[in-house]
């Protein structure tokens, strides 16, 4: 049985060790914002943070992951007042929104080890495939998302679907830092 902290929650996997860590978030914990995409690790779909790092979902095992903390999307924000979700909104940087999860974790992640990422930075860090083809609006978004964080500016994003104007407006959270698990 494999055990991880997944969106700060211990959880036991009682599946095989073998089992990719996307198909056991997906199927046995019910996180269906980590995407299947390609299943080989080339589009990014399937992005999460493990121990402060984007890590494709699709490539590492329940048995890797075990005692590691897992951040999925839903993990992120319960109500996408993430400074990177404020910014693809407010830069209008989400199309489909099949991508979208993967970017919004890999972008994360960066903003976590560096709020203030040039756009060779984040477009090293943010190798995630878009059918869309947004990604000069990624970059930019990333970039606000990231003064965001700093505190220069504010975001008067139109709130997702099902949250009030009043919530949307609140003072977004500073980034948490990053944890590591024993420098994974």
């Amino acid at each position: 049985m494999s055990q991880m902290t997944v969106n700060d929650r211990p959880v036991q996997f009682d599946m095989a060790p073998d089992t990719p860590l996307l198909w056991a978030l997906r199927d046995a914990a019910n996180l269906t914002g980590t995407k299947y995409g390609c299943g080989n690790g080339d589009c990014g779909a399937c992005m999460v943070i493990v121990d402060g790092a984007a890590l494709r979902s699709c490539l590492i095992t329940i048995a890797e992951a075990e005692g590691r903390f897992i951040t999925t999307i839903e993990g992120l924000s319960r109500d996408r007042a993430h400074p990177v979700q404020q910014a693809l909104v407010a830069e209008q940087a989400i199309q489909c929104g099949f991508c979208t999860p993967g970017i919004v974790m890999a972008a994360a992640a960066l903003l976590q080890q560096n709020s203030a990422p040039g756009e060779a930075e984040i477009k090293a860090a943010v190798p995630n495939l878009c059918r869309c083809g947004v990604y000069p609006r990624l970059v930019r978004a990333i970039e606000r998302a990231g003064r965001v964080a700093r505190r220069q500016e504010k975001i008067s994003a139109a709130p997702a679907p099902g949250i009030s104007a009043e919530e949307a407006a609140r003072e977004v959270p500073a980034l948490r830092p990053v944890v590591r698990n024993g420098g994974a």
